[in-house]
């Protein structure tokens, strides 16, 4: 068979195949007595077996060796393919994602395509200092989309860097309060308590709503951050959880602080006062929960609180009394 009706049975050029004899993949069988390339069955299977080889992605040069040599693995060429494949396609998404998020920013002009561009790069630098001034630059300059914050937030290690990008979060909208919220539900803790964090300091609405649902997560860590960002908002229905992180000493600090701005309404400051006094009576072998619940009520006014505090400065548990009766004396300085 000539080289004319073999490329047009095989669907490859004349040139592709001379381009595959001058590399040694192809060896015509014979030629006619006019010097024209003669192509046996053998030569043509030979041509679709490159073929084949192609269509995986293979180059011309591991075609080669794979069809020539003997000891040639089969699996581990198509070991190195897959992997090569998916480094690919890697490739490829992180530029398809890089493209949307520029296009999401609507650059006007070029100069801001290089801009968004290069703080995008910049929150992926292995520089810290870099990461947080281009999350403290994004606010000011081409806006950074908010999925990049987002995920740079999840992932940032750096407590600076972490606190620049939960601020640049909470003056990029709404939209971020949605998408912190699915990484409540990643499977590393940390990026679960990277996600309740910086919900708890997006404002609006969204964002408490949000926060409400992270309630019910079965992650302790984020129904604990959950519960002290909505108490600082003035959700009064959860000083019975903020008094049991207290008695746990689990963030109990914040805990106190969350209790003493909403302390600030006074029916919700006698509620508070009452709650404690309660678990110091329940808590009676629990001398450090007993400690820091008197000190709780040290923020938080009232009539309520201050006959508790006379109460404990008399408390059996020494320290309570002597923390109880130094509370007593700033009170009345104040």
């Amino acid at each position: 068979m000539l080289i004319g009706e073999v490329a047009r049975r095989s669907g490859v050029s004349a040139r592709m195949l001379r381009h595959y004899e001058s590399l040694g993949l192809l060896r015509p069988s014979g030629r006619t007595g006019s010097g024209y390339r003669e192509y046996s069955g053998e030569d043509i299977r030979r041509i679709f077996h490159v073929e084949s080889l192609r269509s995986l992605g293979l180059s011309l040069r591991e075609i080669g060796r794979a069809l020539d040599d003997p000891g040639f693995m089969p699996s581990e060429l198509v070991g190195d393919l897959i992997r090569q494949t998916r480094e690919r396609i890697d490739a490829e998404t992180e530029l398809l994602t890089r493209l949307r998020r520029i296009d999401t920013a609507n650059p006007a002009r070029w100069e801001d395509v290089l801009q968004a561009v290069a703080l995008l790069q910049a929150l992926g630098s292995k520089s810290a200092g870099v990461r947080q001034r281009a999350a403290l630059s994004s606010v000011h300059e081409i806006p950074v989309p908010v999925e990049a914050l987002v995920e740079a937030a999840l992932s940032e290690t750096d407590p600076n860097v972490a606190g620049a990008l939960r601020w640049a979060l909470a003056r990029s909208g709404d939209d971020g309060s949605a998408l912190l919220a699915e990484g409540l539900a990643a499977p590393v803790a940390a990026v679960r308590e990277r996600a309740v964090r910086s919900l708890a300091e997006m404002p609006g609405e969204e964002a408490t709503a949000q926060l409400r649902q992270a309630l019910a997560n079965p992650d302790i860590v984020v129904r604990r951050y959950a519960a002290l960002a909505l108490g600082a908002r003035g959700a009064a229905d959860l000083v019975p959880t903020l008094i049991d992180m207290i008695v746990e000493g689990e963030n109990d600090t914040d805990a106190a602080d969350a209790l003493s701005l909403l302390a600030s309404d006074t029916t919700t400051a006698d509620e508070i006062a009452t709650g404690l006094v309660d678990r110091l009576a329940r808590d009676t072998a629990q001398a450090p929960a007993r400690g820091r619940l008197t000190q709780a009520l040290a923020a938080v006014p009232g009539a309520t609180a201050s006959r508790a505090l006379v109460e404990l400065s008399h408390d059996e548990d020494r320290a309570v009394a002597l923390t109880a009766t130094y509370l007593l004396q700033r009170r009345d300085a104040g």
